[in-house]
């Protein structure tokens, strides 16, 4: 799992192919919580922590085929 210090609010979430995905809020418990107003439904949504594949010019890559929030992203 990744160390959740390096994990820090407004970092973007991206798929594994650069597509955003949303921004970070906080960090609770070993989950990331993005904000809502990147939410289609203005809800937070929660991604774990363990789907993180790198972090890299304060952008989160998730790993291939990680799950994404209904509502999130760019779909």
């Amino acid at each position: 799992m990744f160390e959740k210090l390096r994990v820090k609010e407004h970092m973007e979430v991206t798929d594994n192919s650069g597509q955003h995905v949303g921004t970070v809020d906080e960090v609770v418990d070993d989950r990331i919580k993005l904000t809502k107003s990147d939410s289609q439904d203005r809800a937070h949504h929660f991604i774990a922590l363990d789907q993180i594949d790198r972090i890299e010019d304060n952008r989160i890559y998730l790993k291939q085929g990680t799950p994404i929030p209904l509502g999130v992203g760019s779909a």
